[in-house]
């Protein structure tokens, strides 16, 4: 989809004429657009999310011969790392609704020589594989954006296989997460316009652990937990900051590419101020809180 096409209707919401499709067609598109920076910032990405990564692997404990499924997979860090887990014998889907993404995740599994992954182009509200045809399904930082998060669950229970296990990460409280809370309360200051625009998926849409536990009961899953987990943001500079944080998220990044040159630039001095009390001597370091849940099939 070309990106220009999607600038323009980034902070509005769905119209009836295309409704919610078009509207879920367009946030597709978006991460396509920015598949390239997170080529880019990958080794970051999975730099950032480790302890992430390495907690859904413990709550979903992957074993030898199984098949594992990542959904929203983007630079498919968490699935590599899962891939090893499995051998001898086990496979892993690394699966994103964005082409471009699962192209970037296979050219990473071939570059790490990890032989027992491929790719497909999965939307995570409707699954295009067989019932109960997965072990484990991991998603880091995926279901958020999903604009019927219930579904979604429902779709990964239906691909689990009895005693089948699901490990989800999603942001947490957005007055928890100040690295990214900072730059949304910039733009709707600066633009007038609430951000994320309201009747679309945003990063904190599943911020309230109830609500997820909700979810994935509804779904029909058992021995539902959710918790908390710290997770640190550090970046050299304030350029940086901005810099990498609007280029790897799909909807923010169409939105501050289509403001006027004036509006960026207020933007910009309106964000320095905001992050002041987060400056340290290398740089800025910002608290974070990550929700992480687990659950079975039985």
């Amino acid at each position: 989809m070309d990106a220009r096409k999607i600038i323009g209707q980034t902070i509005e919401s769905p119209g009836p004429a295309g409704g919610i499709s078009e509207a879920r067609a367009h946030l597709h598109g978006m991460w396509e657009a920015v598949a390239e920076a997170w080529a880019k910032h990958a080794d970051y990405i999975d730099t950032r999310a480790a302890g992430i990564t390495g907690k859904l692997l413990d709550l979903s404990s992957p074993r030898p011969g199984e098949r594992v499924l990542e959904l929203a997979c983007g630079a498919g860090g968490v699935g590599l790392a899962a891939a090893r887990l499995v051998t001898p014998g086990g496979e892993v889907v690394l699966s994103d609704v964005a082409a471009s993404m699962t192209a970037i995740a296979a050219s990473r599994a071939a570059a790490l020589g990890v032989h027992n992954v491929r790719t497909r182009e999965l939307d995570l509200e409707s699954i295009d594989e067989r019932d109960c045809s997965y072990d484990v399904v991991l998603c880091r930082e995926g279901l958020m954006f999903a604009f019927d998060p219930a579904k979604a669950a429902r779709e990964i229970f239906r691909v689990l296989r009895p005693g089948g296990r699901v490990a989800l990460a999603v942001w947490g409280p957005r007055e928890q997460n100040p690295w990214l809370k900072l730059i949304f309360d910039g733009v709707s200051a600066q633009t007038g316009k609430q951000a994320p625009p309201p009747g679309r998926p945003g990063p904190f849409s599943l911020q309230d652990k109830a609500k997820l536990a909700d979810i994935l009961l509804g779904a029909g899953l058992a021995d539902v937990s959710v918790s908390e987990l710290a997770v640190s943001t550090h970046a050299n500079s304030f350029e940086e900051w901005m810099a990498r944080t609007t280029a790897l998220a799909g909807p923010l990044a169409a939105l501050l590419a289509s403001m006027p040159e004036a509006a960026k630039q207020g933007l910009q001095a309106r964000l320095r101020e905001a992050a002041g009390p987060y400056t340290t001597s290398t740089g800025l370091d910002f608290p974070g809180l990550t929700l992480l849940a687990s659950a079975r099939r039985k």
